[in-house]
């Protein structure tokens, strides 16, 4: 060990492994087109599942070339507040608290938020 001395190399910066003796993944390109004219070039290993789709730099939908466009994932409509109190209550129950309240502000019982 005395004899190969590491002085004036930076250690940390520079690697002493090489490439010798490994032997890569079979690897092939996937094209991918994007609708405002990018072209992506990715390395797939032989064996990877390769997506249907791939996010271009300007953020469209990348289609692979040659591919076929996925189908849309089926999603649940988004609930609002009014769907969630319609789970609880019916119109006719919205409708007699409303006049409830209607009556109690209007007697003066209530006061009104600013």
């Amino acid at each position: 060990m005395a004899d190969r001395s590491l002085r004036g190399m930076s250690i940390g910066a520079k690697s002493m492994e090489s490439d010798e003796g490994v032997d890569f993944a079979p690897r092939f390109q996937a094209y991918y087109d994007c609708p405002n004219g990018h072209t992506i070039i990715l390395p797939f290993s032989t064996d990877a599942e390769v997506p249907a789709v791939w996010e271009c730099r300007c953020g469209e939908e990348a289609l692979l070339r040659d591919g076929e466009r996925p189908e849309p994932k089926a999603t649940k409509p988004a609930r609002t507040h009014w769907d969630m109190l319609l789970e609880r209550r019916t119109v006719k129950e919205l409708e007699e608290l409303l006049d409830e309240r209607l009556e109690l502000l209007r007697a003066g019982k209530l006061r009104r938020s600013a």
